[in-house]
């Protein structure tokens, strides 16, 4: 599957266009319900402790294929993992057989001036008011967290059942560099309603931690995966004009090759942590916290780490194969300008001063630290 997408990922570098031939291989290959726990017919990836560093590498390898399949994947993984942890015993049921109806998830939290906002109605439903920003795979996503704003400005989680709704779809905010397939579109979801049973959790959930900075590692785990795919183009490129002869292109590969190893070990040990924090993914989100803080401080290094490995591959990468090497029909250009886009995730240096905050807390020696 994955090389099938590696194949088709330049014809789908266009505006409104979505990769619906790989959704359905996702769909078929039983993808869509691999979050899902054992007990609900999936295989648990990344919400079933023992299982995420299963999740992660299926994570880059998708990336590996194509980021725009790994940013939308990724999202139906958080999505699946929301409801898992917060919802209802009938939630779970009802979006866990939206899943194997290969429905796809998605969480569209993004959000200019005009956000969204979540207005109770005499009637018992909510009436939602604004848009949503980056809502990737537009058309595509029938079960989206909405999630916006109530009366006393709290945060809901809402999930959006989109082919019962109406919805205006702004096409032409969508004008990137990269990650065109993606079709994140704006939204305006005025006008909306919906019952009682879309809201999910209590209202403030959606930032309990260490889930939610935790979270980061799987978009990383895509994003090495973009990495890693300019790496072996990058490689073949050279192969094939017979330059691997040279020492500083040897210089060059090396040094990609262990930047890329280095993210591989990045994600064990996230995989690891993760893990042996909780039985399932969600778990003591108000106890332990000391364990939760260190789950957070590992996560945002590993965010960090593998932002920087991606960055200096391109680099590495430009160099290697110069201006020729940058034209079609080679895919390095258009791998790296969706990477370069992808790996502009929010509160970068949040995170990384988040880390500072955390080693200058602690007094164990380092080697203790995680």
């Amino acid at each position: 599957m994955a090389d099938f997408a590696a194949a088709n990922a330049s014809s789908l570098d266009k505006q409104g266009v979505f990769p619906a031939q790989e959704f359905q291989q996702i769909a078929a290959a039983g993808l869509l319900i691999a979050p899902l726990s054992s007990r609900l017919g999936g295989l648990g990836l990344g919400f079933e402790t023992g299982h995420t560093e299963e999740l992660l590498m299926l994570l880059k390898q998708i990336g590996r294929a194509n980021l725009v399949i790994g940013r939308i994947y990724e999202g139906h993984v958080n999505a699946l993992q929301l409801i898992q942890t917060f919802g209802t015993p009938e939630q779970i049921e009802a979006y866990a057989d939206d899943a194997r109806q290969h429905k796809i998830f998605g969480v569209w939290n993004a959000e200019a001036q005009d956000g969204v906002n979540i207005i109770p109605q005499s009637n018992g439903k909510y009436r939602l008011e604004g848009s949503k920003t980056f809502c990737t795979g537009c058309g595509y996503v029938e079960r989206p967290f909405v999630n916006g704003k109530l009366p006393d400005d709290s945060w809901q989680m809402c999930i959006v059942p989109m082919d019962e709704v109406e919805t205006i779809v702004d096409p032409d905010w969508w004008q990137p560099a990269g990650m065109r397939a993606t079709v994140s579109y704006k939204v305006d979801f005025s006008g909306v309603e919906v019952e009682q049973k879309s809201l999910l959790a209590q209202p403030g959930d959606y930032f309990r931690q260490p889930w939610l900075s935790a979270g980061v590692i799987r978009f990383a785990a895509v994003q090495l995966g973009g990495a890693e795919a300019l790496f072996n183009a990058s490689r073949q490129y050279l192969q094939k004009l017979d330059r691997c002869g040279h020492p500083h292109q040897q210089e060059r590969l090396g040094k990609m090759a262990i930047a890329i190893e280095s993210g591989n070990l990045w994600l064990k040990g996230a995989a690891e942590l993760v893990d042996n924090y909780a039985p399932v993914f969600g778990g003591y989100p108000d106890d332990h916290q000391e364990q939760a803080a260190k789950l957070v401080a590992y996560a945002n290094m590993v965010r960090t780490a593998i932002e920087q490995i991606c960055i200096d591959t391109i680099q590495l990468s430009q160099r290697s194969i110069g201006t020729l090497g940058l034209l079609p029909p080679e895919p390095m250009e258009r791998i790296i300008r969706d990477l370069s886009l992808y790996l502009r995730q929010p509160a970068f240096d949040a995170a990384l001063t988040g880390v500072g905050k955390y080693v200058l807390t602690e007094i164990d020696d380092v080697n203790q630290l995680w």
